[in-house]
């Protein structure tokens, strides 16, 4: 059965804002703000992606403004509420993805890593743009008939011997009706439908008697 067809250059933002190491603290501020965004990747040379500047890194300038005493598991934090640099206050390595990975590929990492955006970069580290959570959720903006015409033709058109099933479509749920002559086929159907792009859930009405496959 093919895979989604949905990669992460299908969903990024190709014209990421991106910083030097010498940006300051307040011109990195500045640009968060003006772009709406909540990491900035840092680069070298030509373009490769060397660190991410995200809030969590700026904060502790406000958090350890006062000379309170640090504890032991803030020194890595507070160490970074003296820096005026993105050098100083970027989290390196950056944690990036390539363009050619799954949706359920990046939504591991950042979920894995805690965090809300990530660079995107070639084979050789160079930034071809960034990634975020609301991204990844693009795909459930897709009409409810091109997902049936996906299910038709990719998953039930390619099981051997073919099924009586029909697909319907709502507001991303799918509801698969008809006879499947062998049960056992229940929870790779689901399967095989759910990792369709933009489904939300699975519903199965076989022979009279509703199945849940959520």
């Amino acid at each position: 059965m093919p895979a989604s067809r949905y990669t992460v250059s299908d969903v990024m933002t190709h014209t990421a804002v991106a910083i030097g190491r010498e940006a300051s603290y307040k011109e990195i501020v500045e640009l968060m703000d003006q772009w709406k965004v909540s990491a900035v990747p840092v680069l070298e040379g030509e373009g490769r992606v060397v660190g991410v500047v995200s809030e969590a890194d700026l904060l502790p300038k406000e958090e350890f403004r006062r000379d309170d005493p640090v504890l032991p598991d803030q020194l890595e934090e507070a160490s970074k509420a003296g820096g005026v640099l993105a050098e100083e206050l970027m989290s390196s390595p950056a944690v990036t993805v390539h363009p050619d990975a799954t949706l359920a590929e990046a939504a591991r990492i950042m979920a894995r890593k805690r965090v809300k955006r990530l660079p995107v970069v070639n084979d050789v580290g160079m930034l071809e743009g960034v990634v975020s959570r609301s991204d990844l959720l693009k795909v459930f903006l897709r009409p409810d008939e091109e997902i049936g015409e996906e299910i038709r033709d990719a998953v039930l058109a390619a099981l051997a011997p073919p099924v009586h099933l029909q697909a319907s479509v709502k507001e991303g749920v799918v509801t698969l009706r008809g006879s499947l002559r062998d049960r056992a086929l229940v929870p790779l159907m689901a399967r095989a439908v759910r990792a369709v792009e933009g489904v939300v859930d699975v519903r199965m009405e076989l022979e009279g008697q509703p199945t849940g496959a959520s």
